[in-house]
């Protein structure tokens, strides 16, 4: 892994990161943190945010850990003020955290998992953006990266309630954008393709992960939409 540089294109700037712990997430967070960022890293698996975090120290660089789970919206709350308290601001946001559901025929789907899925999707994201929202604003080049999924644009057959929660990802995107076209914050929607994550082995389960990009390959193209002099706003990127 390529040691953190204090010169590097994220250099002190306060990242955080939700479904932190693996997959995307922790691949972001470990280039985000090779970059200069000081990364807070949210999941809820706090053995693994700590693996986490000794690799990212034994790479020099630095991390706080917030061992939550998003399906405990009231906890959530809390996020903005305890960030800025402690540093005053947020100037990149990473909603990667997403949970598949019920992959099967969409009239098929209990009314718990189809909750369950918009509740950890679509409900915790909103109560981030509203707690985040003004430590964003209060950066001098704010970045929010709402990740999404190819099924949140072109309908697929059976991914029920995630293409769902994901194309109400999108809209909620494209509002924030709309709403912060004059301010320092640039909101986008960033689609990574097929990689190799848990959520896609249970969607595909005799796929062989190795036949996938792996999450360090996507990694490159947050650093791009988080760095203070990008540009994009309202757009979704696609990496495939």
């Amino acid at each position: 892994m390529t040691e953190q540089s204090p010169t590097g294109r994220l250099a002190g700037r306060i990242a955080l990161i939700t479904g932190a712990s693996r997959g995307i997430g922790a691949a972001v967070a470990e280039r985000f943190a090779a970059e200069g960022a000081h990364v807070v890293l949210v999941a809820r698996t706090q053995g693994a945010l700590e693996e986490l975090d000794d690799r990212i120290r034994a790479a020099g660089g630095t991390a706080t850990l917030i061992p939550q789970d998003l399906a405990d919206l009231e906890k959530l709350d809390v996020i903005g003020p305890a960030l800025f308290e402690k540093f005053g601001r947020l100037d990149i946001f990473v909603a990667n955290a997403a949970q598949l559901g019920f992959h099967g025929p969409l009239g098929h789907a209990a009314p718990k998992d189809w909750d369950k899925t918009f509740t950890v999707n679509v409900t915790a994201n909103h109560r981030l953006i509203r707690t985040l929202d003004p430590l964003l604003r209060a950066s001098d080049a704010g970045r929010a990266i709402l990740v999404t999924d190819r099924v949140g644009h072109v309908p697929a057959a059976y991914w029920n309630a995630y293409a769902a929660s994901k194309a109400a990802v999108e809209m909620m995107g494209r509002l924030w954008a709309a709403e912060t076209l004059r301010t320092n914050l640039r909101v986008n929607l960033l689609d990574p393709g097929p990689v190799a994550t848990a959520l896609r082995g249970k969607a595909f389960p005799g796929e062989e992960p190795a036949s996938q990009r792996q999450p360090a390959d996507v990694a490159a193209a947050f650093v791009d939409l988080a760095l203070p002099g990008c540009t994009r706003h309202g757009e979704l990127v696609t990496l495939c």
